[in-house]
């Protein structure tokens, strides 16, 4: 890179981290929101704004139902507003799916299973098959939340040093992995409750009935995950590594790092971890057991026998929040009994107590995220958008891949300066899944395509909360590391995994392969003319 592209490109970070530092923090941003919010639906329903809702219908006439803006300040709404304040932060549908599954990953978390799982997969691995080892299980390693970056991350600098590659290009390879794949896995998690529940806030105000399945993304996240694994590859091994040439220490606490990081990455398990994964995988099974004899099990009690061929699945789809809470508590447990971590029930008590004590800035979160979505529901706003915005888009007569495309962009050029997975689709959610239903999209195809260009962008800003982490691994091996070092590291991963994700959505839809189980790409909606 010549040194005026690299002038250029400084410019662009710090203009970035400018903005991005002016911007409040999520949780003021709602607030603001919300009085905005305010100010438009007292102006749209002062003005008469309107639309035809596209499948209820007026009980006298049987004509469809004309939905009318409505002030946020009229008296039914500021009632409702102080009235009903516990129960819309409670009935809030992301809340109960995150806490019920981080009650369980917060003891698989604390008990050490997550942390020596992901070392055990990537140490002693050969040196050619590194970095697509290291990807894999950083991508895997979503599940794990944050030990996936205080962890894994820092262990793949150790072993490349330990290799004799430079130590940065492993960083950079496992932060790719975890934050760049941040929806690739092989299995649904606590991110796909999160989203799916903002999902099913958004498509209910078009579809009351219509409920969040957590493994509606479960096909789509493990293509993701076959597909960023060789660009992730390729990307480290043939443009990161050679762009940051051969590691040499360049002082004596490099040395230092260096020397000791054989240490660190040979370092065998020891024959407590070993047991407690071996206890861990043990309880893995039975849960599966468990889980397949209550789906085929005498009675078939998360089947339901009386539904249409395509619902009769739904029990056990909805039982899967459940599913991962009793996976995660029973491993984590076993694990930690095998191991010594876990000595009495209330240390497994002390675990969930500790998930839920790091949750609690998503409480503040997720309260003022409630009562945005829910005003934003009272005002019908995000109705009458979707419904405009639906027309709007027909007379372009846009295919859905391309749809789908525009979403993934705009997404991830929103992600520079809100870094909140959770936050962001709390904001787009209402407008995006109504107004793609209405063209026939349905919302899991609508939520995969957010999800794509959310992960493509992370690794790039400054704004992203691991990014100082991040920075401060590569300064540990090259003490004049920066921000702006760290970001052109990560923009080659940033570009094709945005390239390489917008290719499969686009396909995906364009093919109609169902996105997970009873989740087709299309949807067409109860009761429309």
């Amino acid at each position: 890179m010549s040194a005026e592209a690299k002038e250029q490109a400084g410019g662009i970070l710090r203009w970035i981290e400018r903005t991005g530092n002016r911007l409040p923090d999520p949780v003021f941003l709602f607030v603001y929101l919300i009085g905005g919010l305010i100010l438009i639906s007292v102006v749209a329903s002062a003005l008469g704004v309107s639309a035809v809702h596209p499948t209820q219908r007026d009980p006298e006439t049987g004509a469809l139902a004309v939905v009318a803006a409505q002030s946020l300040v009229s008296a039914d709404n500021i009632r409702r507003l102080w009235v009903e304040m516990p129960t819309t932060f409670t009935h809030f549908h992301p809340l109960g799916y995150v806490l019920v599954v981080m009650l369980g990953a917060g003891v698989a978390e604390r008990s050490g299973l997550f942390g020596t799982a992901m070392s055990a997969a990537v140490r002693g691995a050969p040196r050619v098959l590194l970095t697509p080892l290291v990807a894999l299980v950083a991508m895997l390693g979503n599940l794990a939340a944050d030990a996936a970056y205080v962890v894994l991350i820092p262990l793949a600098g150790a072993l490349y040093a330990a290799a004799g590659r430079h130590p940065v290009a492993g960083i950079a390879a496992a932060f790719a992995g975890v934050s760049g794949g941040f929806s690739a896995n092989l299995l649904p998690g606590q991110l796909d409750a999160l989203l799916f529940g903002i999902t099913e806030a958004a498509a209910e105000t078009l579809a009351p009935a219509w409920d969040a399945n957590i493994a509606g993304n479960w096909f789509f996240i493990s293509a993701m995950t076959a597909v960023f694994l060789p660009v992730i590859w390729y990307v480290t091994d043939r443009v990161v590594e050679p762009r940051l040439g051969r590691y040499s220490p360049a002082s004596a606490a490099e040395a230092a790092a260096e020397s000791s990081a054989e240490t660190v990455a040979d370092a065998p398990l020891t024959a407590e971890q070993k047991r407690g994964l071996r206890g861990a995988g043990l309880a893995a099974a039975g849960v599966a057991a468990l889980w397949l004899f209550f789906t085929l099990g005498p009675g078939t009690p998360l089947i339901d026998e009386t539904a249409a061929a395509t619902g009769r699945l739904t029990p056990f789809y909805q039982s899967l929040v459940a599913g991962f809470f009793i996976l995660f508590l029973a491993t984590g447990w076993a694990y930690g009994r095998a191991a010594g971590t876990v000595k009495t029930h209330r240390d497994l008590v002390k675990m969930m107590a500790g998930s839920m004590g790091d949750m609690a800035y998503y409480l503040v979160l997720a309260f003022a995220a409630a009562h945005f979505v829910a005003m934003f529901n009272w005002s019908n706003l995000g109705l009458i958008t979707a419904v405009h915005g639906a027309a709007g888009l027909q007379q372009l007569s846009l295919p859905a891949p391309a749809l789908l495309a525009i979403i993934v962009l705009f997404t991830a050029g929103l992600n520079l300066f809100v870094g909140s997975a959770s936050a962001k689709w709390a904001l787009l959610a209402p407008v995006l899944v109504p107004m793609l239903m209405l063209l026939g999209i349905s919302p899991e195809a609508t939520t995969a395509a957010y999800r794509v260009g959310d992960g493509a962008t992370n690794i790039i800003t400054p704004l992203m909360v691991y990014f100082p982490l991040i920075l401060v691994f590569c300064q540990r091996w090259q003490a004049d590391f920066g921000i702006g070092s760290l970001a052109a590291t990560m923009t080659p991963y940033s570009i094709w995994l945005l390239i390489s994700g917008m290719a499969l959505a686009v396909v995906w839809v364009a093919l109609g392969v169902p996105l997970g189980p009873g989740a087709p790409v299309s949807y067409a909606l109860p009761g429309g003319p």
